[in-house]
């Protein structure tokens, strides 16, 4: 076997929702900033993004961090977030899940009971708390970026559904968030395909109709990711979620092939945004614990500890509280010969699926 490439990662999952973290094999890439490190892998080194989430190595629910050297001088380390068909600035199960891992590989010194630790995240700094038991990380909690609504009771026109009323937030990434139960839905795994479908629509015909950029930094922009709410399952949550993330790319002549992935967790930066809506409401005060349950059941806590200004627009910093499992520690490899260097899709699982990826 001849190697062009050997990545050394551990995998982990928070909440459910898996998160592979790079720890060896990328030195480092150009930026002053860990927003500017992520903008380069985008533009000139999206093949190992593609090489780590696609088949054969990936799959479509799979998210995968880069462990980088920081360029803030405040940060213990830093990270690129790479999902399926984007970098997102901030993801709280990606963060709980590289915390996880610096401290309980010994990348970073594990200081029991409490570990404190910062990160830089394109979106920012990310201030952690980790629980640490025998050296085991027995609960995460970050403080993050700044989370406000931009729009409240929006309708927008769906295929298919036809008027819908969403909102809008910003929580590490701009969220299209709409209630399950007006469309008939029940968030449970059995009906994660119908779930899939009907987020995917929503959150084309949102992104396409509801324009958004970050007042401080345009370039992060548009409507990333859509989040179905209901009423919880468990008696220790508040609301329930399902989060769905683009497959691929969607096919605007055929809406009925659109699809996605539901986030496995409570999602992190969706529990942010859902609790700047219920802020900008008045349905959630400063201090106030909301318990918010994914489609597992797995429950994961936010609060609301300030509230602050983000380019005009009134805001809250959150705080949000889970835990992470790592379930491997791998080291992967591309073959000179290997006829998918940069992986691939296939339309059985992924949106707009090709064999040439």
């Amino acid at each position: 076997m001849r190697l062009s490439r050997v990545i050394t990662a551990v995998d982990a999952h928070a909440g459910g929702e898996p998160g592979r973290v790079i720890t060896g094999g990328v030195l480092d890439v150009p930026g002053r900033t860990m927003f500017e490190k992520m903008q380069h892998l985008e533009r000139h080194g999206d093949h190992l993004r593609r090489l780590m989430l696609r088949e054969p190595r990936g799959y479509p629910a799979l998210c995968c961090n880069v462990v980088l050297p920081t360029t803030d001088p405040r940060a213990d380390a830093g990270f690129v977030i790479m999902e399926q068909t984007e970098y997102p600035p901030m993801s709280g199960s990606n963060t709980i899940c590289v915390a996880t891992v610096l401290i309980e590989t010994g990348m970073v010194p594990a200081v029991e009971p409490l570990t404190r630790l910062t990160l830089e995240a394109p979106a920012g700094l990310i201030r952690i708390e980790a629980e640490v038991s025998g050296g085991k990380v027995t609960s995460v909690t970050f403080e993050n970026v700044p989370a406000f609504a931009v729009h409240l009771d929006q309708e927008i026109e769906v295929p298919e559904l036809g008027r819908v009323t969403v909102d809008v937030a910003y929580g590490g990434m701009f969220y299209v968030i709409a209630d399950a139960e007006r469309l008939g839905l029940e968030l449970l795994p059995e009906q994660g395909g119908e779930i899939a479908r009907v987020g995917a629509m929503i959150r084309a015909a949102a992104a396409a109709e509801l324009p958004v950029a970050h007042p401080e930094n345009p370039d992060i922009e548009g409507i990333s990711i859509v989040q179905l709410s209901g009423p919880p399952v468990s008696r220790d949550a508040d609301r329930r979620n399902a989060v769905v993330v683009m497959s691929g790319p969607l096919d605007w002549d055929r809406p009925a092939t659109w699809t996605g992935a539901i986030d496995r967790s409570p999602c992190g930066t969706g529990t942010c945004a859902k609790m700047a809506v219920l802020h900008a409401r008045g349905e959630l005060a400063l201090g106030r614990p909301f318990r918010h349950e994914g489609i597992l059941g797995t429950v994961w806590t936010g609060t609301l500890v300030r509230e602050t200004t983000v380019g005009g627009h009134s805001a809250v910093v959150p705080t949000l509280s889970g835990r992470a499992w790592i379930t491997g520690l791998s080291q992967y490899v591309l073959d000179a010969d290997d006829p998918f260097p940069e992986g691939f899709t296939v339309g059985d699982l992924w949106a707009g699926g090709s064999p040439a990826g």
